[in-house]
C-alpha cells in the first residue's frame, strides 16, 4: 500500500552535514558559547531557531533575542555556502530513480530554511522534486523531533502514515518520523553510532545511501 517516501536533505541526498557541523561550531564558538562538532550531529534536523536557543539556554539560561538570532544563523548559513561543494550524496540518485520508477510520491522534509533550496534541488535532482511537495523550516512551528514536518509532509502528499516510508539519518528526524507514525528508514552516513539510530526508533538501517539503492528492489518487496 506504499504511496509516498518523505525523504530528509542533508546527510541522505547531499553529504552536507560536515559542513554543517563545521559552520554551526565556528559561528557558535565565535559567541563564546561551549560546543563541540560532533554534538551537531546530534542536533540535526533541528530549526536554526531551537538550535540557537538550545545552547544559548545551556550556556546563558535564556534564549536568544530575534536579533542574536537572525545574526548568528546569516553568519552560519554565509560560512555554509563557503564550505559547501553542493556533494550528492553517492546513492541518493539511484534511490529516487528506483522510488520514482516505482511510482511513489516523493516529498522532501527538511529543516533547512535557506531560499536558494529549491533551485539546488532542482540542479542536482532535476524533475524529482516540487515545490508544492516540500516541507521546510518556513512550514512548521516545531521543528524535527516534533512529528509536526512529517505530518505536513503527510498531508502535502495526502497520504496516511501506514501509506509512507520515511528516509532520514539523523537522530532527530527519526525521532519525529516515528511520532508521527511512518515507517522509518536509518541511513548511518555520519560519524553516529548505529545505535543512537536505533534507539531513536527507526525500523531499519542501512549503513549508507549506496546501499540501501542497492536493496531497494527486495527492500520494496517486503515491506511491511
Amino acid at each position: 500500500m506504499l504511496k509516498a517516501v518523505l525523504f530528509d536533505m542533508d546527510g541522505v541526498l547531499y553529504d552536507s552535514m560536515p559542513m554543517h557541523a563545521r559552520a554551526w561550531e565556528e559561528i557558535i564558538q565565535s559567541y563564546q558559547i561551549p560546543c563541540t562538532r560532533e554534538e551537531f550531529y546530534m542536533f540535526e534536523g533541528r530549526t536554526g531557531v531551537s538550535t540557537i536557543n538550545l545552547l544559548f539556554q545551556r550556556t546563558f539560561q535564556r534564549d536568544a533575542t530575534k536579533e542574536e538570532i537572525q545574526e548568528i544563523y546569516d553568519k552560519k548559513t554565509a560560512r555554509f555556502r563557503e564550505l559547501d561543494k553542493q556533494a550528492v550524496m553517492p546513492g541518493a540518485m539511484k534511490v529516487l530513480s528506483q522510488v520514482k520508477a516505482s511510482g511513489l510520491t516523493i516529498v522532501l522534509v527538511t529543516g533547512s530554511g535557506q531560499l536558494s533550496l529549491l533551485d539546488n534541488l532542482n540542479t542536482n535532482f532535476p524533475g524529482y522534486f516540487q515545490k508544492e511537495l516540500m516541507v521546510t523550516a518556513y512550514d512548521v512551528i516545531h521543528g524535527k523531533p516534533h512529528p509536526e514536518p512529517y505530518l505536513q509532509g503527510l498531508k502535502k502528499a495526502n497520504v496516511n502514515p501506514q501509506e509512507a516510508i520515511v528516509v532520514e539519518n539523523a537522530p532527530l528526524g527519526v525521532q519525529s518520523a516515528v511520532a508521527a507514525g511512518i515507517f522509518t528508514v536509518a541511513v548511518n552516513t555520519g560519524p553516529l553510532d548505529d545505535n543512537v539510530l536505533w534507539n531513536a526508533g527507526a525500523n531499519i538501517l542501512f549503513s549508507d545511501m549506496q546501499i540501501f539503492a542497492d536493496n531497494w528492489p527486495v527492500f520494496f518487496k517486503n515491506l511491511p
